[in-house]
C-alpha cells in the first residue's frame, strides 16, 4: 500500500464537511456519507479513513494514517509526534476563558487560586504558566459550560465560535488564549513515494486556496488612464490590455486580491474605469 496515501478525516461535524468540500474542489472524488468507515478515491491514489477528531493525531503518529485534517487545537492538545504541513484556513475558532455573566473581570489575575473546567488541560496549563497564574484545572470531556452552574469551577476554558453557547449558559467570554483553524498533519517521516503524492495534493490545495482569495476583474478604461489603472491592478505579473473597437478605449483584464479590490475600487472608478466585472476563480496556479 506504499503507493496510496491514507488520509484521516473527522467523521462528522463542520470540519468534516469543510474537509470534504476542499477535496471536492481539488478534483478528488470519494464516497462520503454517514456510517462509512473508509473510502478509496476513484481518481487519486488516496484512501480516506473517517474517525473521531481526537483520535486522528494518534492514528497519524502510529502510521495507521499518513495524513489527517484536524483542528489545530486538537493537534496541539494531543502532544503527538506529528508535523503540521499546511494551514487550511477553514473551521476557524478560538479557545477562550469564560466566567458567569454577572461576575466582574479585571484580568487574568482574577483566576489565581480558582478552579477552571476545560477539555484542553495542556493548552490551558501552558497559558497559565506563561501568565504566572496558579489555578486548579478540572478536566471535563464534554458540556464544560455547565461547570460554573453546578459549583465545580469559577471559570471554564472552551472552544468558542459564535459565543451563543456561552450566552445560553449564562457565561461571558473574557480572554482568548488560543486561535485555531483546520490544519493538514502528517507523519514526520513519509516514504519518498508518499511524499511525492503529498506534494501533488498540496499543489492542488494551494491552487484552490489562492483562487478563493483572488478575483478575476475585467473593465473598460480610457487609454489616457491606463497607467494609473494598471498600477492599481498588478495582476499575477501584469494586466492584459486589449484595444476596444471604440477608439481611445481598452479592455483591462487582471487578477486582484479581494481585499485589495475593495480598497482600490473607488480609485479605479475615479480614474475612469467603466463596466467593471468581478468574476470568481475556480483554480489559480502561479
Amino acid at each position: 500500500m506504499s503507493s496510496i496515501l491514507r488520509i484521516a478525516l473527522q467523521k462528522s461535524g463542520r470540519l468534516s464537511e469543510d474537509s470534504y468540500q476542499l477535496f471536492k474542489e481539488c478534483g478528488i472524488r470519494f464516497d462520503y456519507g454517514t456510517g462509512k468507515l473508509k473510502s478509496v478515491s476513484s481518481n487519486f491514489p488516496a484512501e480516506f479513513l473517517f474517525l473521531r477528531d481526537d483520535d486522528i493525531p494518534g492514528y497519524v503518529e502510529d502510521g495507521v494514517a499518513d495524513l489527517g485534517i484536524v483542528g489545530e487545537n486538537v493537534a496541539v492538545e494531543s502532544a503527538r509526534n506529528i508535523d503540521t504541513v499546511h494551514r487550511l484556513g477553514f473551521s476557524k475558532c478560538r479557545l477562550s476563558l469564560a466566567i458567569p455573566r454577572g461576575n466582574e473581570w479585571n484580568g487574568i489575575q482574577d483566576l489565581s487560586g480558582k478552579n477552571i473546567a476545560t477539555s484542553y488541560p495542556l493548552i490551558l496549563g501552558n497559558y497559565l504558566r506563561e501568565q504566572n497564574i496558579s489555578a486548579d484545572i478540572h478536566v471535563i470531556s464534554g458540556s464544560v459550560e455547565i461547570a460554573p452552574g453546578i459549583g465545580l469551577a469559577e471559570a471554564i476554558c472552551d472552544i468558542v465560535s459564535s459565543g451563543s453557547t456561552l450566552l445560553s449558559n449564562g457565561l461571558k467570554e473574557v480572554e482568548v488564549i488560543f486561535r485555531s483553524e483546520a490544519i493538514l498533519i502528517a507523519r514526520p517521516t513519509l516514504e519518498t513515494e508518499k511524499q511525492s503524492l503529498l506534494d501533488k495534493l498540496l499543489f492542488r490545495i494551494k491552487a484552490v486556496q489562492a483562487a478563493k482569495n483572488n478575483k478575476y476583474i475585467v473593465l473598460n478604461a480610457p487609454n489616457a488612464a491606463l497607467d494609473q489603472i494598471k498600477s492599481l491592478l498588478p495582476g499575477m505579473k501584469s494586466p492584459t490590455v486589449t484595444p476596444l473597437a471604440t477608439e481611445g478605449w481598452s479592455s483591462v483584464h487582471s487578477v486582484i486580491n479581494e481585499n485589495d479590490f475593495w480598497e482600490n475600487i473607488e480609485a479605479i472608478r475615479s480614474a475612469g474605469a467603466q463596466g467593471i466585472l468581478v468574476i470568481p476563480i475556480e483554480k489559480m496556479i502561479y
